[in-house]
């Protein structure tokens, strides 16, 4: 169903025409200039590449399996480590595949757990990063390189651990210098959370024992269904992309994602891919991921539903749901797959349609300015904290419920949190989300810090002006140094978050801050009671 009053923005859009210059790599679909456009569009035809080197993914995997490899652990940030968490949360491991955990958290109760549910000796690390200089994942290699070294011997410890980055960066000369067991050097013309058919993507699926031909065959079919020649009618791609567009630009821009349960996780990468592409220059896409659906009555004119449905998987409720919401006038776009590696075709044509969408708001999809500037101010906490030994305060709010009393249409709560997920964790987040909804009929959000800052946190900054966010965090349990820094885990988490407070401040967004102490579950219930 298309919404009426955006109907004529789909009519003027010649989907086919910017179809035929998104693949003639023409920037001036988006921009004047090409900075940051032509040298990030080869996730256009990164599958072709990919399958030439699937049977060398293979051999990897086979390489490790055949050595006793039983764990991976995955450390990476944004692009590339929301990607391969779908690709775990969906397909999990074969029989006989080492089971894989993603590291992107710096929070030390994290990095801590992570270490107690694997033996290092029969783990495989993947140091994850583009542009081979992110704190984050150096972070974790310096950890876990540390203690491979005194329990292995740094000559055997080097070969625990495997590369994924750029061509020519700074990971890859210490990876060779580390005697990593593997570098693989990335099509450096594939941004970051474009990313996840390279082998960002790919070498943790091949570890896991996806079946790499399979996904990209499906990726491929998807992209030639989106490619110059198809009929103007019939392209996946371009058709989500105009809706999402043309919805955002009528004041339809928060995108709530309904996926069946087996692919409840692909709404961690659209949300990244959607939020970070989309939301600058006060423009972007709202992606509402994981939020429980209610009574058409509860949703304002700020809605496009999208309906991510596998066949067999326990839609039901989903599906009548869902029909009551487009019996009220509310547009539902239903995207149906037949198994698991229709995910394949999935991620190109959601890569498709978000640069379409960038076309139709007059954004560059590509670049993430804000993200940017979030890094800076934690540099800056980070200075502080290495020149006074201690990390400086920034004034913040915490009356949530005036933040809420004083929520307008088109407003949505954007909660990130410095906290472990987990399961009480997470039940009582949706509890306080079914709060705020039933209360302010408002959409809400949900987003665990640092992972957001690569994410989401590009749209609190650069987007609409529309986000009411709450920070909240846990009082640490424990601290971890971070071999050869002079800060530890603890601290670079708290400098990301101050960090954030103060970026959301510079850009006169509304704020407050909680402190949940040493039970955030039921310091997050408290938080629920004052938004009933």
């Amino acid at each position: 169903m298309v919404d009426p009053e955006v109907g004529a923005s789909l009519a003027e859009l010649d989907r086919q025409r910017v179809t035929a210059r998104i693949w003639g790599r023409d920037h001036t679909v988006w921009k004047p200039g090409p900075r940051e456009i032509s040298d990030r569009l080869g996730w256009l035809t990164v599958c072709g590449a990919m399958g030439e080197r699937v049977p060398s993914l293979r051999a990897f995997a086979d390489e490790a399996k055949a050595e006793g490899c039983r764990h991976v652990v995955l450390m990476g940030m944004g692009g590339s480590s929301l990607g391969p968490e779908v690709l775990r949360r969906v397909f999990g491991p074969a029989e006989g595949h080492p089971d894989l955990t993603v590291l992107d958290s710096t929070l030390p109760q994290v990095v801590r757990g992570v270490q107690s549910a694997i033996d290092p000796a029969r783990t495989l690390f993947l140091v994850s990063s583009k542009s081979g200089s992110t704190i984050e994942p150096l972070s974790f290699y310096k950890h876990f390189r540390d203690l491979l070294d005194r329990e292995l011997g740094r000559e055997r410890a080097g070969r625990a651990f495997a590369a994924i980055t750029d061509p020519g960066t700074s990971l890859e000369e210490m990876a060779r210098q580390h005697g990593f067991r593997r570098v693989f050097a990335n099509p450096p013309d594939v941004g970051g959370r474009y990313s996840v058919l390279s082998y960002f993507g790919l070498v943790p699926a091949a570890l896991l024992g996806v079946d790499l031909d399979l996904l990209l065959e499906r990726a491929g079919g998807m992209a030639a269904r989106c490619g110059p020649s198809a009929p103007t009618g019939d392209n996946p791609g371009a058709a989500l992309g105009a809706a999402i567009g043309a919805m955002a630009a009528a004041g339809r821009d928060k995108l709530t994602l309904v996926a069946s349960p087996g692919l409840a996780a692909f709404g961690l990468w659209v949300e990244q891919l959607l939020a970070e592409s989309t939301g600058k220059e006060g423009r972007g896409v709202v992606p509402v991921v994981g939020e429980a659906l209610s009574g058409p009555d509860r949703y304002g004119r700020d809605r496009l539903f999208v309906h991510l449905r596998l066949r067999g998987d326990g839609n039901a409720d989903a599906d009548a749901a869902l029909e009551a919401i487009e019996g009220s006038g509310h547009p539902v776009l239903r995207l149906d797959l037949c198994d698991a590696y229709d995910l394949g075709g999935e991620f190109f044509r959601w890569e498709f349609a978000t640069a379409v969408a960038g076309a139709v708001l007059g954004i560059n999809p590509f670049d993430q300015p804000d993200v940017q500037g979030a890094k800076d101010a934690t540099d800056r906490m980070m200075e502080h904290y290495l020149e006074k030994g201690r990390l400086p305060s920034v004034d913040a709010s915490d009356d949530l419920r005036a933040l809420l009393e004083g929520a307008r249409p088109g407003d949505y709560l954007a909660v990130t949190a410095y906290l472990p997920e987990g399961p009480a964790v997470r039940e009582a987040f949706d509890d306080l989300r079914r709060r705020v909804m039933d209360r302010y009929g408002i959409a809400t959000t949900v987003g665990y810090g640092p992972r957001y800052l690569h994410s989401t946190g590009q749209l609190h900054k650069g987007g609409p002006n529309t986000a009411l966010c709450l920070q909240v965090a846990a009082d640490p349990e424990g601290d971890l140094p971070v071999p050869g820094e002079p800060y530890s885990f603890a601290v670079l988490a708290r400098s990301q978050a101050l960090g954030d407070l103060q970026a959301l401040g510079a850009a006169r967004r509304r704020v407050v801050r909680a402190s949940l102490g040493d039970d955030p579950a039921e310091g997050i219930r408290r938080l629920a009671g004052l938004a009933a």
